[in-house]
Protein backbone atom coordinates (compact mmCIF):
# COMPACT_ATOMS: atom_id res chain seq x y z
CA UNK A 1 0.00 0.00 0.00
CA UNK A 2 1.80 3.37 -0.72
CA UNK A 3 1.07 5.56 1.66
CA UNK A 4 1.88 9.99 0.43
CA UNK A 5 3.70 12.59 2.19
CA UNK A 6 0.57 13.83 4.03
CA UNK A 7 -0.40 10.37 5.97
CA UNK A 8 3.30 10.00 6.65
CA UNK A 9 3.40 13.21 8.70
CA UNK A 10 0.06 12.34 10.48
CA UNK A 11 2.03 8.99 11.53
CA UNK A 12 5.06 10.62 12.34
CA UNK A 13 2.72 12.97 14.91
CA UNK A 14 1.14 10.49 16.44
CA UNK A 15 4.38 8.02 16.86
CA UNK A 16 5.98 11.53 18.13
CA UNK A 17 3.23 12.39 20.70
CA UNK A 18 2.86 8.59 21.70
CA UNK A 19 6.56 8.57 23.06
CA UNK A 20 6.28 11.84 24.59
CA UNK A 21 3.39 10.88 26.93
CA UNK A 22 4.90 7.74 28.37
CA UNK A 23 8.29 9.62 29.41
CA UNK A 24 9.31 9.48 33.16
CA UNK A 25 8.45 13.19 34.77
CA UNK A 26 11.55 15.13 35.56
CA UNK A 27 12.91 15.27 39.15
CA UNK A 28 12.96 18.24 41.79
CA UNK A 29 9.91 19.68 40.15
CA UNK A 30 6.70 20.84 42.61
CA UNK A 31 3.69 19.27 41.37
CA UNK A 32 0.24 20.20 41.97
CA UNK A 33 -2.04 17.09 42.10
CA UNK A 34 -4.22 17.43 38.91
CA UNK A 35 -7.73 14.98 38.32
CA UNK A 36 -7.67 12.69 36.16
CA UNK A 37 -9.16 13.62 32.82
CA UNK A 38 -12.64 12.77 32.42
CA UNK A 39 -13.66 9.32 30.49
CA UNK A 40 -17.19 11.21 29.41
CA UNK A 41 -16.65 11.75 25.67
CA UNK A 42 -17.88 15.66 25.24
CA UNK A 43 -20.69 16.00 22.38
CA UNK A 44 -20.77 18.67 20.20
CA UNK A 45 -23.51 21.66 20.57
CA UNK A 46 -25.70 20.05 17.93
CA UNK A 47 -25.88 17.03 19.79
CA UNK A 48 -25.93 18.08 23.05
CA UNK A 49 -26.57 21.93 23.19
CA UNK A 50 -24.46 23.50 26.09
CA UNK A 51 -26.44 26.06 29.03
CA UNK A 52 -24.28 29.66 28.89
CA UNK A 53 -24.95 32.56 30.45
CA UNK A 54 -26.10 35.39 27.87
CA UNK A 55 -24.24 38.93 28.83
CA UNK A 56 -26.72 41.92 27.68
CA UNK A 57 -26.40 43.80 24.50
CA UNK A 58 -26.47 46.63 23.66
CA UNK A 59 -30.18 48.20 21.76
CA UNK A 60 -28.35 47.28 17.81
CA UNK A 61 -28.06 44.35 18.44
CA UNK A 62 -30.48 41.11 19.61
CA UNK A 63 -29.34 37.48 19.87
CA UNK A 64 -31.66 34.59 18.20
CA UNK A 65 -31.77 30.90 18.63
CA UNK A 66 -30.32 28.19 15.83
CA UNK A 67 -31.36 25.20 17.88
CA UNK A 68 -34.79 24.30 19.75
CA UNK A 69 -36.11 25.67 22.78
CA UNK A 70 -33.91 29.26 22.92
CA UNK A 71 -30.66 27.25 22.37
CA UNK A 72 -27.46 27.66 20.18
CA UNK A 73 -27.52 31.43 20.32
CA UNK A 74 -26.05 33.85 17.73
CA UNK A 75 -26.43 37.50 17.93
CA UNK A 76 -27.64 39.48 14.69
CA UNK A 77 -28.51 43.31 14.04
CA UNK A 78 -31.89 44.41 15.55
CA UNK A 79 -32.55 46.64 12.77
CA UNK A 80 -33.26 43.75 10.10
CA UNK A 81 -36.23 43.67 8.60
CA UNK A 82 -38.74 40.50 8.64
CA UNK A 83 -37.43 39.25 5.11
CA UNK A 84 -33.32 39.84 5.91
CA UNK A 85 -34.05 38.02 9.54
CA UNK A 86 -35.60 34.84 7.76
CA UNK A 87 -32.83 34.90 5.01
CA UNK A 88 -30.29 35.06 7.64
CA UNK A 89 -31.45 32.38 9.70
CA UNK A 90 -32.26 29.54 7.16
CA UNK A 91 -28.40 30.49 6.16
CA UNK A 92 -27.26 30.38 9.74
CA UNK A 93 -29.10 27.14 10.52
CA UNK A 94 -27.87 25.31 7.45
CA UNK A 95 -24.35 25.63 8.14
CA UNK A 96 -24.91 26.01 12.24
CA UNK A 97 -21.82 22.96 11.66
CA UNK A 98 -19.16 25.49 10.92
CA UNK A 99 -20.41 27.63 14.54
CA UNK A 100 -18.71 26.62 17.42
CA UNK A 101 -20.48 27.08 21.04
CA UNK A 102 -18.16 24.92 23.09
CA UNK A 103 -14.68 23.44 22.95
CA UNK A 104 -16.20 20.21 21.41
CA UNK A 105 -17.16 22.14 18.83
CA UNK A 106 -13.85 22.40 17.36
CA UNK A 107 -13.02 20.64 14.17
CA UNK A 108 -9.52 21.54 13.87
CA UNK A 109 -7.78 21.46 11.34
CA UNK A 110 -5.70 18.31 9.73
CA UNK A 111 -1.82 18.28 10.28
CA UNK A 112 -1.77 17.04 6.67
CA UNK A 113 -2.72 20.66 5.45
CA UNK A 114 -1.13 23.23 8.54
CA UNK A 115 0.72 22.18 10.77
CA UNK A 116 2.71 25.18 12.86
CA UNK A 117 6.44 24.54 13.18
CA UNK A 118 8.76 26.89 15.46
CA UNK A 119 11.32 27.98 13.97
CA UNK A 120 14.51 28.96 16.14
CA UNK A 121 17.67 31.35 15.60
CA UNK A 122 20.82 29.73 15.46
CA UNK A 123 22.68 29.40 18.53
CA UNK A 124 20.09 29.86 21.49
CA UNK A 125 19.84 28.20 24.53
CA UNK A 126 16.53 26.67 26.07
CA UNK A 127 15.36 28.32 29.20
CA UNK A 128 12.98 26.54 32.03
CA UNK A 129 11.08 29.07 33.44
CA UNK A 130 9.79 28.61 37.17
CA UNK A 131 6.03 28.87 37.56
CA UNK A 132 5.15 32.28 39.54
CA UNK A 133 3.18 31.99 42.64
CA UNK A 134 -0.63 31.90 41.95
CA UNK A 135 -3.19 32.57 44.97
CA UNK A 136 -5.20 29.62 46.08
CA UNK A 137 -8.33 31.41 43.41
CA UNK A 138 -6.34 31.60 40.00
CA UNK A 139 -4.73 28.12 40.74
CA UNK A 140 -8.53 26.67 40.48
CA UNK A 141 -9.28 28.60 37.84
CA UNK A 142 -5.82 27.22 35.97
CA UNK A 143 -6.53 23.84 37.28
CA UNK A 144 -10.28 23.65 35.52
CA UNK A 145 -9.09 25.21 32.10
CA UNK A 146 -6.08 22.34 32.11
CA UNK A 147 -8.48 19.77 32.64
CA UNK A 148 -10.74 20.92 29.80
CA UNK A 149 -7.76 20.84 27.41
CA UNK A 150 -7.26 17.49 28.19
CA UNK A 151 -10.25 16.82 28.25
CA UNK A 152 -10.76 18.03 24.34
CA UNK A 153 -7.16 16.16 23.12
CA UNK A 154 -6.39 20.01 22.61
CA UNK A 155 -2.90 19.30 24.90
CA UNK A 156 -1.03 16.10 26.31
CA UNK A 157 1.15 15.60 29.12
CA UNK A 158 5.17 15.87 28.62
CA UNK A 159 7.42 16.42 31.68
CA UNK A 160 10.76 16.61 29.43
CA UNK A 161 10.12 19.95 27.40
CA UNK A 162 13.84 21.38 27.38
CA UNK A 163 11.62 24.88 27.06
CA UNK A 164 8.61 25.57 29.90
CA UNK A 165 7.42 29.03 29.94
CA UNK A 166 5.18 29.96 33.10
CA UNK A 167 1.32 30.41 33.07
CA UNK A 168 -0.57 33.61 33.90
CA UNK A 169 -4.50 34.30 34.53
CA UNK A 170 -5.34 37.73 33.37
CA UNK A 171 -8.91 39.28 33.95
CA UNK A 172 -11.37 38.93 30.98
CA UNK A 173 -12.79 42.71 30.85
CA UNK A 174 -15.90 44.16 29.87
CA UNK A 175 -17.92 47.18 29.48
CA UNK A 176 -16.94 50.41 31.75
CA UNK A 177 -18.40 51.76 34.77
CA UNK A 178 -17.97 54.58 36.96
CA UNK A 179 -17.44 54.38 40.97
CA UNK A 180 -15.90 56.46 43.67
CA UNK A 181 -12.61 56.33 45.17
CA UNK A 182 -11.21 56.81 48.98
CA UNK A 183 -11.38 60.66 48.09
CA UNK A 184 -15.22 60.45 47.14
CA UNK A 185 -13.99 61.39 43.47
CA UNK A 186 -16.00 59.50 40.49
CA UNK A 187 -13.49 57.20 38.04
CA UNK A 188 -14.30 55.19 35.22
CA UNK A 189 -13.76 51.28 36.03
CA UNK A 190 -13.28 48.23 33.59
CA UNK A 191 -15.83 45.61 34.89
CA UNK A 192 -13.97 42.03 34.79
CA UNK A 193 -16.33 39.51 34.04
CA UNK A 194 -14.29 36.35 34.08
CA UNK A 195 -10.75 34.82 34.16
CA UNK A 196 -8.03 33.96 30.98
CA UNK A 197 -5.55 31.55 31.44
CA UNK A 198 -2.23 32.68 29.26
CA UNK A 199 1.42 31.58 28.88
CA UNK A 200 4.41 34.00 29.06
CA UNK A 201 6.12 33.00 26.10
CA UNK A 202 8.45 36.02 25.89
CA UNK A 203 11.54 34.56 26.08
CA UNK A 204 10.99 32.13 23.58
CA UNK A 205 9.69 34.27 21.26
CA UNK A 206 12.86 36.27 21.73
CA UNK A 207 14.56 33.48 19.92
CA UNK A 208 12.11 32.75 17.24
CA UNK A 209 12.32 33.56 13.78
CA UNK A 210 9.81 36.74 12.57
CA UNK A 211 7.71 36.23 9.96
CA UNK A 212 7.90 38.01 6.83
CA UNK A 213 4.30 38.56 5.92
CA UNK A 214 3.32 41.20 8.31
CA UNK A 215 -0.55 42.64 9.07
CA UNK A 216 -1.79 45.30 6.67
CA UNK A 217 -1.86 48.43 8.73
CA UNK A 218 -5.34 50.06 10.47
CA UNK A 219 -5.05 53.03 7.47
CA UNK A 220 -4.80 49.99 4.40
CA UNK A 221 -7.87 48.28 5.71
CA UNK A 222 -10.00 50.95 6.02
CA UNK A 223 -9.40 52.36 2.55
CA UNK A 224 -10.49 49.08 1.40
CA UNK A 225 -13.77 49.19 2.77
CA UNK A 226 -14.39 53.08 1.51
CA UNK A 227 -17.74 52.84 -0.55
CA UNK A 228 -18.80 49.59 0.54
CA UNK A 229 -21.99 49.41 2.29
CA UNK A 230 -21.68 45.94 4.36
CA UNK A 231 -18.50 44.24 5.23
CA UNK A 232 -17.88 41.11 7.60
CA UNK A 233 -15.28 39.88 9.66
CA UNK A 234 -14.71 36.62 10.92
CA UNK A 235 -14.12 35.95 15.35
CA UNK A 236 -12.55 32.04 15.33
CA UNK A 237 -13.92 30.36 18.30
CA UNK A 238 -11.11 29.39 20.01
CA UNK A 239 -8.34 30.42 17.45
CA UNK A 240 -5.72 29.14 18.77
CA UNK A 241 -6.38 25.80 19.50
CA UNK A 242 -7.85 25.21 15.94
CA UNK A 243 -4.02 25.02 13.96
CA UNK A 244 -1.77 22.09 15.11
CA UNK A 245 1.76 22.24 16.68
CA UNK A 246 4.46 20.49 15.40
CA UNK A 247 4.60 17.54 18.12
CA UNK A 248 8.95 18.00 18.87
CA UNK A 249 7.90 21.29 19.23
Amino acid sequence: MKVDNADNNILEAAAILGEKCHRQPQKGGNFLPLDAPSTVTVKPSKEEPPTLELKPLPSQLKYVYLGDSNTLHVIIYASLTGIEEEKLLRVLREYKGAIGWSIADIKGVSPSVCMHKILLEEGHKPIVQPQRRLNPNMQEVVKKEVIKWLDAGIIFPISDSSWVSPVQVVPKKGGTTVVKNENDELIPNRIITGWRVCIDYRKLNEVTRKDHYPLPFIDQMIEKLAGHEYYCFLDGYSGYHQIPIAPED
